[in-house]
């Protein structure tokens, strides 16, 4: 399902993008956000795990990318933000007598499979750099 976590990370990394040889604290991302630091936390978690942000503790501490931002692509965060786009399936199971009802979560599987494809291949084509020069 489509949550704010991909605007969140994208959020998290223009902001460090713009600040790339600092090490930015959780409490000045969050306020930029407009978040909680355990959230923002949570996300930048995810991102180290990824190989995407590097992060140190103590006074000084923060994060900040590892990598140049020419070099991260929209679809690489959208990727370890979200398996996949899926607008869902209804709670109930459908009707196997009917036509449309034994065919349906078959045919919207191929319909989210192709919004997927498409969602990686404009988002393939804009790297951090690019969207963090918009501001």
């Amino acid at each position: 399902m489509i949550s704010g976590k991909f605007a969140i990370t994208v959020h998290i990394l223009t902001l460090l993008s713009k600040f790339p040889n600092e090490f930015l604290s959780s409490e000045f991302i969050a306020g930029s956000l407009n978040l909680h630091p355990v959230l923002v936390r949570k996300e930048i978690a995810n991102l180290k795990k990824n190989n995407i942000v590097e992060s140190k503790e103590g006074k000084n501490g923060g994060t900040k990318l590892l990598k140049s931002a020419s070099k991260v692509s929209l679809d690489a965060i959208f990727k370890i933000t979200f398996d996949k786009v899926s607008l869902g399936f209804s709670k109930n199971k459908p009707n196997p007598e009917c036509p449309v009802g034994k065919e349906i979560n078959k045919n919207l599987e191929d319909l989210y499979e192709n919004i997927n494809e498409k969602i990686s291949l404009q988002l393939g084509g804009i790297s951090l750099e690019d969207f963090s020069n918009k501001f």
